[in-house]
Parts: structure tokens; C-alpha cells; sequence
């Protein structure tokens, strides 16, 4: 028994250090509404489906309040999401580079033979140019599913299903998820699958690279020690700083699996 496929999440994860493009198209797109900027509401929702991320940002109270501040109509759904997808597609092209290790992650996989598959927020008009950077940059793998594609995205399980189904890797305890927000941890949970957290380089922190590397140690210590407590209470079998890092732990799983171990 060994791991047969490796599902990782895009923003944040394999590409967009700190999960920049979602959240620079939500407030590009309220910002037209007049409503200021709340990186932190953004982030809260971040691994959703757009439109569900846009539809849980309208039900919370205090957006509620801070859009009516500044409008005199209460928001419609249909009209922010079609508004948001071509700021999302901008933002996406800006904010497109590989991270690092991720390429050398890939090459490690292909060597052992394990498949390797992803699942997003985004929908397939989304993805288009960021596959095709994503290749260029050293990830592009076996298969993309989005989450306009299944009857649900995330939590749901469907989308991490989808990718197993789609490169025959059973059974689903054999099956890892890699992502950088609780919904992505969720979905790979609901899947039956071993679930890994990623902190430095994702939306937990929500730094840029050269952020991180401008923080001081204990500062940047203290974020990544309540981003693992997050994702730990989250249900996380593992969680590491980077897909860099992603090797010993898919040791450690094989050696878990070998002895009987199920997520």
C-alpha cells in the first residue's frame, strides 16, 4: 500500500505566494462599490467556490452594515459574480509564479510514480492562462478540476474525487490533499483522504515572499505557530510551512500506510 496521487490546491500552495490574486480581485471589486477594503473578511472565506465566497461575504453582518453604508440598494449576487470574474482573470495573469520548491516536489512524484491532481476555488474560464504559466513554471499536473465542474465545491469532497477518478488512483486512502485554507483541509477530509496544511506560503499568513523574508523571526513565528493551531483544530493529518517541505511527510504516510493506517 503506498500513496497513489497527490491533490494539491493552486493559490497559495503550488502557485501565488500568500494567496495574493483572490483577494486582490474581492477588493478591486467592492472597491467599485465603494466599500473599503477588509483583507482579513476576504480571507476568512478564502478555498470557495468565487461565488460562494462571494455569497458567505454578503452574509456576514458587518459587510452587510459596511455596504450600506456606501450604497443605497443591498447587493446582488449575480451581478457582483459576474463583475468579479474578469477582475479575478486579471488578477490571476499578475500573480501567476510558481513557488519555490514546488518544481523539484513535482519531479520527485513523477519519479515514484505518483499521480498527481488539483483542485480550486477558481472555475475552468479562471484557469486557462494560469495553467498554462503554471506549466511553464515547473507545475503542471495530471489533472485540473475546478470547481464549477462538480455539483459543489468546497467542503464539499467532489472536486478532490473528481481528480482521483480522473488519473484511476484508488483506493482513496492511498490518496493525499495539499492545500493552504481550512476548506481545503475540509474537502480533503469529506474525501477520505490524508490531508496536509500548508502555512508560510499561503493564505493563513498572507504575505508575500519578500514579506515573509522582511518579518522578523519571532514575528513571523508567532503567525506560522497560530496558522498550524488553526489548521491543526481544523482536522490537518499535517502541517508543514511549504510544498517543499511535502517529501518526509509523504515518507512518513507510506510508512503509516504499510502498517495498516487510514486518514
Amino acid at each position: 500500500m503506498r500513496v497513489k496521487c497527490v491533490i494539491f490546491d493552486w493559490a497559495g500552495t503550488a502557485v501565488d505566494f500568500g494567496s495574493h490574486a483572490p483577494l486582490a480581485a474581492f477588493l478591486d471589486l467592492f472597491a467599485h462599490h465603494g466599500v473599503p477594503a477588509n483583507a482579513n473578511l476576504v480571507r476568512r472565506f478564502m478555498g470557495s467556490h468565487k461565488r460562494d465566497h462571494i455569497r458567505l461575504l454578503l452574509a456576514d453582518p458587518a459587510f452587510q452594515a459596511e455596504w450600506m453604508r456606501h450604497n443605497s440598494l443591498p447587493p446582488n449576487l449575480d451581478e457582483l459574480y459576474a463583475e468579479f470574474i474578469p477582475l479575478q482573470k486579471a488578477a490571476i495573469s499578475r500573480h501567476a509564479d510558481v513557488i519555490d520548491g514546488v518544481p523539484q516536489v513535482m519531479e520527485e512524484l513523477r519519479r515514484r510514480g505518483v499521480k498527481t491532481g488539483s483542485t480550486t476555488g477558481y472555475v475552468r474560464e479562471m484557469m486557462d492562462t494560469l495553467q498554462a504559466e503554471a506549466a511553464r513554471g515547473g507545475f503542471a499536473p495530471d489533472a485540473v478540476v475546478c470547481s464549477d465542474e462538480v455539483p459543489a465545491g468546497r467542503p464539499a469532497p467532489w472536486m478532490a474525487l473528481r481528480a482521483a477518478m480522473l488519473v484511476n488512483a484508488w483506493p482513496i486512502s492511498g490518496c493525499v490533499k495539499v492545500g493552504d485554507t481550512v476548506a481545503d483541509i475540509d474537502e480533503g477530509r469529506n474525501a477520505g483522504m490524508w490531508t496536509v496544511a500548508v502555512t508560510k506560503t499561503g493564505n493563513e499568513i498572507g504575505l508575500s515572499e519578500t514579506e515573509t523574508a522582511a518579518l522578523p523571526a519571532p514575528d513571523l513565528e508567532k503567525r506560522l505557530e497560530a496558522a498550524r493551531h488553526k489548521f491543526v483544530r481544523a482536522g490537518a493529518h499535517y502541517v508543514i510551512d511549504s510544498v517543499a517541505d511535502f517529501v518526509p511527510v509523504l515518507d512518513d504516510i507510506e510508512a503509516r500506510l504499510e502498517v495498516g493506517a487510514r486518514p
